[in-house]
């Protein structure tokens, strides 16, 4: 469920109708749903009760830090992956102990920086880290709290890009050599370490590959116990689906989801932690954007639109589907016309949708994208020198711009022209 829906003709966000927004914001722009992020948050955590838990937000999926505030000031801690998302959640307000950090590549620098403003646990992906992190703990007379991310080889059976539990995905340490690794980082000095750690994937839509990781991870934890680690809490990852089209089928809902966890890993007596980012934050979301032609092309038409692929990359990057719907609703009676929707930017891959039926439209029409909250705005760039779409967060019946979009001597001025030229 989300807070879009037509009222006396017009597609709403909550109560403030698409076409205010756009009439003072212009677009493309995106929009965010207070009450649409609440309620997701807290299905989880509805979800996961009465076992002591906490639900981390994966900061990768939507990264604005009035959206993090909003989640934070619910209980929600946080999942990161770069020492700049660290930064978002304390800016937001997160205090370190509701951070986790995750991620193959930490550097160094980044371990400093969680560290010393305060740090719940690292997801350590590799021996090579583990040693790294000791070193940095170390010197600065601190001890880092673990978990060590088992790569449990379950096929998610999702898109291959996002997969990440299997042998041949660059991920965590393979769960057979698990016990090994533990042993070193209890050896290690700086090191503490407090539980396991998995995640096998993004967009699942089914519950079998998550029982599956998480029987191994339940098995796991047993042997390390039996080797004397304290094992005290089991980072279970995120990865649920959301559905992105209106059809019938639908993905497993976060109750079943956590019935799953008490069933698999729910008598370990262990603290749970889950990183949904998607099935937060994606439903949350709306791209709006505007048509600027309808072209007549050789047996097909063009709908072209102002938004493009560096606004929202998912279609062209992983052949997504997104819902298109007009801003205004079309009369009951209204035959749908047939068009690819393209972007204005120079690539034949600045393509959303190929062949499909949608109200016909003219120009200077209003679309919406549902189901752009996740991996929208984050993955966006200023490609063709177009600028970063702004981001406006929706309560009730007002609205605020919670990202501006830069001008052009803004993107400009962030160029040096060296001396010598």
């Amino acid at each position: 469920m989300d807070h879009f829906l037509y009222k006396n003709g017009t597609l709403h966000a909550e109560d403030v109708p698409l076409t205010d927004i756009a009439a003072q914001v212009g677009t493309p722009f995106y929009v965010y749903s207070a009450a649409t992020l609440t309620r997701h948050y807290h299905l989880f955590t509805e979800a996961l009760s009465p076992l002591p838990h906490m639900v981390c937000f994966a900061i990768k999926s939507l990264s604005n830090v009035a959206v993090l505030k909003l989640l934070g000031d619910l209980g929600a801690g946080m999942d990161v992956v770069s020492g700049g998302e660290y930064r978002r959640a304390r800016a937001a307000g997160v205090p370190g102990d509701r951070i986790v950090f995750s991620g193959v590549g930490k550097t160094r620098e980044e371990m400093r920086l969680a560290l010393t403003g305060g740090i719940r646990q690292f997801n350590v992906e590799s021996e090579p880290e583990l040693r790294a992190l000791s070193e940095v703990a170390t010197s600065l007379g601190l001890t880092a709290p673990i978990t060590i991310r088992v790569n449990p080889d379950v096929d998610a059976k999702t898109h291959a890009k996002i997969a990440t539990g299997k042998s041949e995905n660059k991920f965590g340490i393979p769960i057979a050599r698990a016990r090994e690794v533990y042993a070193e980082a209890a050896s290690l000095p700086g090191i503490e370490v407090i539980g396991v750690d998995v995640h096998i994937g993004s967009q699942l839509t089914d519950l079998a590959p998550f029982e599956a990781a998480y029987l191994k991870v339940a098995d796991l934890t047993r042997q390390l116990r039996a080797d004397g680690h304290n094992i005290r809490r089991l980072d279970l990852g995120g990865g649920l689906g959301i559905p992105y089209t209106r059809s019938n089928e639908a993905p497993p809902l976060p109750m079943d989801y956590g019935a799953l966890i008490k069933r698999t890993v729910g008598d370990l007596g262990c603290e749970i932690e889950i990183e949904p980012g998607r099935l937060i934050s994606g439903n949350a979301g709306l791209l709006v954007s505007s048509v600027i032609y309808v072209k007549n092309g050789e047996g097909r038409d063009f709908l072209i639109l102002d938004a493009a692929m560096n606004d929202l990359v998912r279609p062209s990057m992983y052949d997504a589907h997104h819902d298109i719907v007009p801003v205004i609703e079309p009369a009951a009676a209204t035959e749908a016309a047939v068009y690819d929707v393209v972007g204005p930017v120079c690539e034949t891959g600045d393509t959303f949708a190929k062949a499909r039926p949608v109200a016909p439209m003219a120009e200077g029409d209003l679309v919406a994208f549902r189901s752009a909250g996740a991996y929208g705005a984050v993955m966006a760039s200023e490609y063709n020198t177009r600028p970063l779409v702004p981001e406006v967060l929706v309560k009730g019946d007002h609205f605020a711009v919670i990202r501006q979009r830069p001008s052009f001597d803004e993107i400009l001025n962030r160029d040096t022209i060296p001396e010598w030229l």
